[in-house]
């Protein structure tokens, strides 16, 4: 997180926290982390990120020593932190579509691209949850927190592996595709080569001497022969190119 930008946020002025929260609060969110202090509890989250967004959006969470919680943005009650969890959720959901529909690999890389930050933030806040069940073991509701953050981990962690799957497998199949097809052509190359040595010393020979041996067709109506000999060189030419081409596919 050190190298990415962060929203500059504050605890609001109506809380009546401890004042050692907002003295170990800095003028940016920083990570993802837990405050305790005479038996309240501040967690400092972060909101889904999205793709291509370099700032890093928190969210307060606070639990009064009576045991209610409220936040800075998403209401009070537990359930503000079961929307935010339920975002993350719903993020998820996206990426997962996205990858089912993913035609190549640049489809897959964008949601890789994407998938990162989201699964580290989610590694992040499940981390947090799991020590507030630590340091706090009498807050019951704190376990079906951290156990949907790890459901959510392990479908981050899942979706990764998979796509990353996924791409390598495209990236290979294309490498050996073009294996092949350079192969072919190599060997393309080779008979045409071979059909070049075997004909260039007679062409060299009748183009140094010139070579005008009569066999009566010079005879015959110049029209007629002159697109004869195209025609059976065209044709000769069609047979030899479908010929290379259908050795090459074998």
């Amino acid at each position: 997180m050190s190298n990415q930008n962060q929203k500059n946020v504050k605890l609001p002025e109506a809380w009546a926290v401890p004042e050692e929260f907002r003295n170990r609060l800095g003028t940016h969110v920083g990570r993802q982390r837990m405050m305790c202090e005479d038996g309240q509890v501040l967690l400092v989250l972060h909101a889904p990120p999205m793709p291509d967004e370099d700032e890093r959006y928190g969210r307060f969470f606070w639990r009064k020593a009576d045991g209610t919680w409220v936040s800075d943005q998403l209401g009070e009650g537990l359930g503000s932190i079961t929307k935010h969890i339920d975002q993350y959720d719903q993020r998820l959901g996206e990426l997962e579509r996205l990858e089912d529909e993913a035609k190549s690999a640049e489809d897959q890389f964008l949601i890789l691209e994407a998938l990162s930050p989201l699964h580290r933030a989610i590694r992040n806040m499940h981390s947090v949850l799991q020590e507030l069940r630590k340091r706090h073991p009498e807050a019951l509701e704190v376990i079906n927190m951290r156990d949907q953050a790890y459901d959510l981990e392990r479908m981050a962690e899942l979706l990764a592996t998979g796509t990353k799957n996924s791409l390598d497998y495209k990236i290979a199949r294309s490498a050996e595709e073009q294996a092949v097809a350079s192969d072919r052509m190599a060997v393309s190359s080779h008979r045409l080569n071979m059909l070049v040595a075997f004909f260039f010393p007679l062409a060299t020979i009748t183009t140094v001497f010139g070579m005008e041996i009569r066999s009566g067709l010079e005879k015959l109506p110049e029209p007629t022969t002159f697109m004869a000999v195209i025609g059976i060189g065209l044709l000769m030419g069609v047979f030899l190119m479908f010929f290379v081409r259908f050795r090459n596919d074998k």
